[in-house]
């Protein structure tokens, strides 16, 4: 069974600084509702909480030029 690490840090109300085994991110955005994610990997993510169980998720990767 593989290991994992993560660690979530609260910085401000509705902001969050994660970390885990390969990369860091940041998260803007109040409990239960939209929330946006940058990752050092260069992921975007964003984020809804929907009625009961639900919620929508979306993930960009950036543009590597060259």
């Amino acid at each position: 069974m593989p290991l994992t690490f993560r660690k979530s840090f609260r910085i401000l109300p509705g902001v969050r600084i994660n970390i885990n085994r390969r990369s860091w991110s940041i998260t803007v955005g109040p409990k239960g509702g939209p929330k946006r994610t940058w990752s050092s990997t260069g992921q975007t993510t964003t984020s809804y909480d929907l009625p009961g169980p639900f919620g929508y998720r979306t993930t960009r990767r950036r543009n590597r030029e060259g």
